[in-house]
């Protein structure tokens, strides 16, 4: 089985707001992003919420699949909030993907390719590629669990990643949605043509 964990806990200091709430058509991204994974194969998602949480939490669906959780430390980066999901996934689970809520065009269907290959041939770390860029959500086998707490918070998964570049397998998928992200509205604007050309 696969968690996925929902990251919105960031200051979003560039962008001027929550990102979670920026809206795709009548959607804020938070919302839009639970119900594609709600229809995915995903068995849980740990939406971490942080900075915000007291405007974000309104927008995090009543599911079974859904368990919310705040990371107090959100300040201290990514990484803190990703350990915060760590600590609250199912001991049932195989596999935990990782997703920014800036990554918000991913697609049903990649997601549930992901989890197909993941769960058919277990590797260590698997990460979708579009037209050889690398992007999100990567999914980490729970072996990996105690290094990835065992990261520093200052370390970058990027590191962690490319120290296991040996066993990590590289997963071509047909969605510009793994590596569509944004920092800023006008990037967000951006973003959103891509939707409205996809939908």
């Amino acid at each position: 089985m696969i968690s996925c964990i929902l990251l919105s806990a960031g200051l979003s200091s560039r962008f001027g707001g929550p990102k979670a709430l920026a809206h795709l058509d009548q959607t804020p991204v938070i919302e839009h992003l639970q119900n594609v994974l709600i229809s995915s194969n995903v068995f849980e998602i740990i939406v971490v919420v942080g900075a915000s949480s007291e405007k974000i939490k309104p927008h995090v669906l009543n599911h079974k699949k859904i368990t919310c959780v705040r990371n107090k430390n959100y300040h201290l980066g990514q990484i803190s909030s990703f350990k915060v999901g760590l600590e609250n996934v199912s001991q049932k689970s195989s596999g935990i993907a990782l997703l920014p809520v800036d990554y918000p065009l991913v697609k049903t269907e990649t997601i549930n390719s992901l989890c197909d290959y993941f769960l058919e041939h277990k590797p260590p770390i698997l990460i979708p590629t579009y037209q050889d860029r690398k992007g999100h959500p990567p999914i980490f086998h729970a072996d990996l669990i105690p290094k990835l707490l065992a990261l520093s918070n200052s370390a970058g998964l990027n590191v962690f990643e490319e120290e296991m570049k040996s066993t990590t397998v590289l997963f071509p998928v047909n969605d510009p949605g793994v590596i569509l992200t944004f920092n800023t509205s006008s990037e967000f604007e951006e973003l959103k043509k891509n939707y409205k050309k996809n939908i």
